[in-house]
């Protein structure tokens, strides 16, 4: 029996028929996936609802409708629940005027840990903020901020971490500090969910996704098997010769071939069946002596899958 790609068999988060309404408005509908040990990206475009779906998880949120429970029971069933999650918002707000130990320290207090000036040196050391621990945060650069909030939600040890947006307004080198930091927590077996539409650096994280739009799932798994789902829309091609024309004209009496376009050496292709493509090029190529420099499909990426999904959004 094949699993829905939108479960996942040792989940440590369920999500079960959850929707989310505010009045009128329908923030999450219908929603049903899990979450297990390992990085997931959380994806869809502003007010799709993925905050509203983070909040949930971590029981700030209750469901207006379905269920969601963390390893086996509701988030807000007991105090011990809670100390399975950290959370890391979209939200900057800090304590400027505190420093980033004594601003973990607070955290480690209120999660009732024994000794919270230890536990917060470990959480700094985990981030790489120990050399600027005694610093006050409103000095800090954004990926320090981003940094500091993530010591903050680990000073409990939390099995699950849930992050929404945490590469909001970084530059690229702190991007790339956090999506390894990031990385290095999923690989200790913790489960990590990041909500972001920086495609980019959700590719660079994690293969498996969950799309979320207009507050529905859109599509889940990894993304290759998500644009292999998509059959009733074509792949586009890229191929690069030194007869453009002539080959292009050839292949369009390919029955694999949906259309072409042709721009100086440059040819892009539709088609609903790459491996007959594949077959067609190869010998159109042989028997006309034509020499290939490149065939590439343009659209297995995370980016342009996320495209197909919202559409004209």
């Amino acid at each position: 029996m094949t699993l829905n790609p939108a479960l996942v068999a040792d989940a440590t988060v369920e999500v079960t028929s959850v929707s989310k309404w505010f009045g009128q408005k329908v923030a999450v509908s219908d929603v049903t996936c899990s979450f297990g040990p390992g990085l997931t990206g959380l994806l869809g475009p502003n007010g799709a609802g993925k905050t509203t779906l983070l909040r949930m998880l971590t029981g700030l949120t209750l469901p207006s409708q379905g269920e969601v429970l963390v390893k086996g029971a509701l988030p807000r069933a007991s105090v011990d629940r809670y100390r399975e999650i950290g959370f890391v918002p979209e939200e900057s707000a800090l304590y400027n005027t505190l420093t980033a130990h004594e601003y973990v320290t607070y955290a480690a207090t209120l999660s009732g840990l024994g000794d919270p000036g230890t536990a917060a040196d470990g959480a700094l050391a985990t981030v790489e903020l120990s050399a600027d621990a005694d610093r006050a945060i409103g000095g800090f650069s954004k990926g320090m901020r981003q940094r500091t909030k993530v010591a903050a939600a680990l000073v409990h040890d939390p099995e699950i971490l849930v992050l929404d947006e945490p590469l909001n307004g970084t530059d690229p080198v702190q991007r790339a500090h956090l999506i390894a930091l990031l990385a290095k927590l999923a690989g200790e077996g913790r489960t990590v969910i990041v909500s972001s539409h920086v495609l980019q650096e959700v590719e660079r994280m994690t293969d498996r996704v969950i799309a979320i739009v207009d507050g529905k799932l859109a599509a889940a798994g990894d993304i290759a098997a998500i644009r292999r789902a998509m059959s009733h829309i074509p792949y586009r091609v890229l191929i690069e010769c030194n007869r453009p024309r002539d080959f292009a004209a050839a292949l369009l009496d390919n029955d694999a071939v949906s259309s072409v376009t042709i721009d100086d050496s440059r040819i892009l292709l539709e088609t609903t069946d790459l491996i007959a493509l594949g077959t067609a090029v190869s010998r159109q190529a042989r028997d006309l002596d034509v020499r290939l420099s490149k065939f590439a499909p343009q659209d297995e990426s995370l980016e342009s899958v996320f495209r197909y999904l919202v559409g004209g959004r």
